[in-house]
């Protein structure tokens, strides 16, 4: 038979406490009209000392385990996409393999920063296709607050903390009809975030904090993802009005609103976290569909297409019947 791989359970999970913009703006020269001006942005949630990405994962993975009534062993592959792992090895999916108590698995992360959940759903994708695997859980798990310096208006007003999954089985109906994914890596300097242990002489006081030049990175945004829909359109033949759902990386309100405009979408039909989120980087796709999905606007049948831009540049998108 044809191999196919569809989604069969979601989850999420959001810390606890919750940082207003009217907090920030206690600390930094700003304000709540400011920011969601300029962002769509009002809160965001921070992640507990005791918490790191892979508890996170793990919350929000047994929720996708739970949906889809299957037991954590017939688990076959898990992908973990993060920028904030727990330690720089061994990888977050392999600390959520063993939360999760599952031995006969193979486990690995993926760095696609904000992209990260799109490039790791493609490679689950491909795993189950040609047979070697059969469930596949994506998680995207992120504590952005703790690469964020908190004095820096403009990128500390941006991040939140937040754990999205999937679950992918092989199937006999195309529930992922296609991923596309690219990188270009010309544009390192306009987003990145430094690793202080691996400084040289010409960056060694470098501090290990998000730096992003706003401007150049939405432009560069904007074009991308106007790009990235109308390939993944042609590649499955299908109009703007084909598309029931559009699941954005939930990064600025400007650039999701540039991305519904070239759907020919009314905001009605675009799932929205980024209110009371911010930006959870890969966990965000992943929270809005798992969002989407539970409060019943995505309903099964439905063509959804979700879409991510993060620093490398890195961009992907993919098309599923869910």
């Amino acid at each position: 038979m044809t191999r196919y791989s569809r989604i069969i359970g979601t989850g999420g999970y959001l810390p606890e406490e919750v940082r207003t913009n009217e907090q920030i703006s206690q600390t930094v020269d700003t304000s709540d009209s400011w920011i969601y001006e300029r962002t769509g942005i009002k809160s965001r949630r921070i992640a507990g000392p005791d918490e790191t990405a892979s508890s996170m994962a793990e919350i929000a993975a047994r929720q996708a385990i739970d949906a889809a009534q299957i037991a954590p062993e017939e688990i076959d592959l898990i992908i973990v996409a993060t920028g904030t792992p727990d330690r720089v090895y061994p990888s977050t999916g392999c600390l959520l393999q063993q939360r999760l108590g599952i031995k006969n698995c193979v486990a690995f992360d993926v760095q696609a920063a904000c992209s990260g959940s799109i490039f790791a759903l493609s490679i689950a994708d491909q795993y189950i296709k040609t047979g070697a695997a059969k469930k596949v859980l994506v998680v995207g798990s992120e504590i952005c607050s703790r690469v964020v310096d908190w004095t820096d208006r403009g990128t500390c007003i941006l991040f939140g903390d937040g754990a999205g999954a999937i679950l992918l089985s092989v199937s006999e109906e195309a529930g992922i009809l296609s991923t596309h994914i690219h990188s270009d890596g010309e544009y390192e300097d306009l987003l990145y975030c430094p690793n202080p242990q691996a400084a040289t002489d010409a960056n060694k006081h470098e501090p290990g904090y998000i730096s992003m030049r706003g401007n150049e990175v939405f432009k560069v945004a904007v074009n991308t993802l106007g790009r990235i829909v109308d390939e993944t359109l042609a590649a499955n033949d299908m109009q703007q009005s084909d598309v029931n759902w559009l699941v954005p990386h939930q990064a600025n309100t400007r650039i999701i609103a540039a991305t519904a405009k070239k759907l020919k979408m009314s905001m009605d039909h675009v799932i929205l976290t980024l209110e009371n989120q911010g930006n959870t980087s890969s966990a965000s796709v992943l929270l809005a569909l798992n969002e989407g999905v539970r409060d019943g606007r995505i309903q099964r049948g439905q063509v959804v297409l979700l879409e991510a831009f993060g620093a490398g540049f890195t961009w992907g998108s993919a098309l599923i019947k869910y």
